[in-house]
């Protein structure tokens, strides 16, 4: 699969984790991502502990996106592929237990963290959202489990050869050639969220918890819905951060979602005189710099953002297209795209074209590209139409239609009848949105509470995607999984959050 076509995918996706190092403390470190994944490595040899029938030996998860390495115990849990045929060949799940440092108040129900996605990994992700657990793990086990077919849970990737063929029969040519790769690895009918609920369902007997509690982000809001439809006995609360609802398919969602937030962080320009008087129009300008670019892309010579080296490659729409909805997940960094969009309509693309490919770099590893599709595949494929309306979006229709073209060719597994049906009960559950979000905007966290009434929902003023992290969420995250009472936390803190300034220069915004 090329490394354009998995840019793509990856962008056609909910993504996980790209906003939270944007609004982790200010004293920790921001550096660009590097792509590497954060790893579990063997600490010295030590006499295993046990949780529940579960060995664990000590181990410790780095991140490029952390500033120090976490203590933790890891382990591998064996379970069936294919539970209809337990005999058959077993998938070594990855998981790793981050324990309080003092057992005194250790409460018998731990908290799994899922990751988003789909593709991404559990063990790997983590340590970038650990500040935002620390009160939570002073009293509770955290548990991470590499979704089967990320991380080290039998990852299902395929090779990055260059291509410059983004067409819809390349892309399905590229699907079936990876495919067919991972065959000898993994029946890919038996990677979707039914299957990875089986598993965590099965973690959960494992480690001798009668209850748990679950923190989703992004795609991982769906694994936790999941969940508590089927194990509801099992589930002692739910939080849902930048939620999917169950109702919602991920075939052609994204034009009309981001188009709606860039009207809303575009407007941080329009009505700030000074911004406005110096970059006129974002949306205006995007749109006239995405029609010049569909209509003869441009070679454009410029530093590479991560190695200072001069280099030379071809500016598209597609490319920009791909900044500026990677960019509306973290308002800090979406600050910066009017004065960006303005340059390139200047004919001045280097900075864009720099930040461009560093993402492009970025991204490139960050998903499981193949446990990607057996889910979006087998879960979401009636919803990968073209829509008329969103032909005139900065996205069009060219996700939908490279999900269905890459679709066609890859295995799909079975979800059941009621998959697509709203979550409903009794769980007391954390609803969390961003107002900005680009891909789960508030409306998605509104749905989801009117059937959930323990369920309460915050929506982070001028935030993007994944807000557990910001402002005071962290406290109002840790008396929540300490109470199971969304509606008694007083959320006034958060009104401390504000706005990010539009950048009118690359010296930042005017004082």
């Amino acid at each position: 699969m090329s490394r354009k076509t998995q840019t793509i995918l990856a962008l056609a996706v909910v993504a996980g984790l790209v906003g939270y190092r944007i609004t982790r403390p200010a004293a920790e470190s921001q550096a660009p991502a590097t792509g590497e994944p954060a790893v579990a490595t063997a600490a010295t040899p030590a006499k295993p502990l046990t949780l529940g029938s579960l060995e664990f030996t000590p181990c410790s998860l780095s991140s490029p996106l952390s500033r120090n390495s976490l203590e933790a115990h890891c382990t591998t849990f064996q379970v069936p592929e294919d539970r209809a045929n337990p005999q058959g060949r077993k998938i070594a799940l990855n998981i790793a237990w981050l324990a309080p440092e003092k057992q005194t108040d250790l409460q018998p129900d731990p908290v799994f963290f899922l990751a988003g996605g789909p593709g991404q990994a559990a063990v790997a992700t983590y340590p970038q959202v650990d500040t935002a657990f620390a009160e939570v793990r002073k009293h509770r086990n955290v548990i991470l489990v590499d979704q089967r077919g990320t991380g080290k849970s039998n990852l299902l990737a395929c090779d990055t050869p260059e291509s410059e063929d983004i067409s819809p029969a390349a892309m399905q040519a590229e699907a079936g050639k990876c495919a067919a790769k991972l065959a000898g690895k993994a029946d890919l009918r038996f990677y979707t969220t039914t299957d990875a609920v089986a598993d965590l369902d099965a973690v959960r007997a494992a480690i001798g918890a009668e209850k748990i509690n679950l923190v989703g982000v992004s795609y991982g809001t769906r694994v936790a819905q999941q969940y508590a439809m089927r194990h509801p006995q099992a589930t002692r609360s739910i939080v849902l951060d930048s939620v999917v609802p169950n109702t919602q398919q991920l075939g052609n969602i994204f034009a009309r979602n981001l188009d709606d937030a860039l009207a809303l962080q575009f407007a941080q320009c329009t009505q700030t005189p000074s911004c406005k008087d110096k970059l006129g129009d974002p949306r205006a300008e995007l749109d006239a710099l995405l029609a010049r670019l569909r209509a003869q892309p441009v070679t454009v010579r410029y530093r590479d953002a991560s190695s200072g080296e001069e280099r030379e490659d071809v500016l598209r729409a597609e490319t920009v297209a791909g900044l500026v909805r990677m960019y509306a997940y973290m308002p800090a960094a979406a600050a910066l795209l009017p004065k960006l969009i303005h340059e390139a309509g200047a004919g001045r693309y280097e900075n864009l074209m720099a930040l461009a490919q560093m993402m492009q770099g970025d991204m490139k590893d960050s998903m499981a590209m193949g446990m990607q599709l057996s889910v979006v595949c087998s879960e979401d494929g009636e919803s990968m139409v073209a829509n008329q309306a969103d032909e005139g979006t900065v996205l069009g229709n060219q996700m939908p239609q490279a999900m269905a073209a890459m679709c066609a060719a890859w295995p799909k597994g079975a979800a059941p009848t009621d998959f697509h049906q709203p979550l409903a009960g009794n769980v007391p559950a954390l609803v969390l949105e961003g107002e900005f979000d680009p891909v789960t905007p508030p409306r998605y966290g509104e749905e989801v509470v009117k059937t959930l009434p323990n369920g309460r929902l915050f929506v982070l003023r001028g935030q993007g995607h994944n807000v557990i992290g910001a402002g005071c969420m962290p406290k109002l995250f840790a008396q929540f999984v300490e109470k199971a009472d969304a509606k008694a936390l007083d959320g006034a803190c958060l009104e401390k959050l504000d706005y990010v300034p539009p950048f009118t220069s690359f010296n930042g915004w005017e004082p």
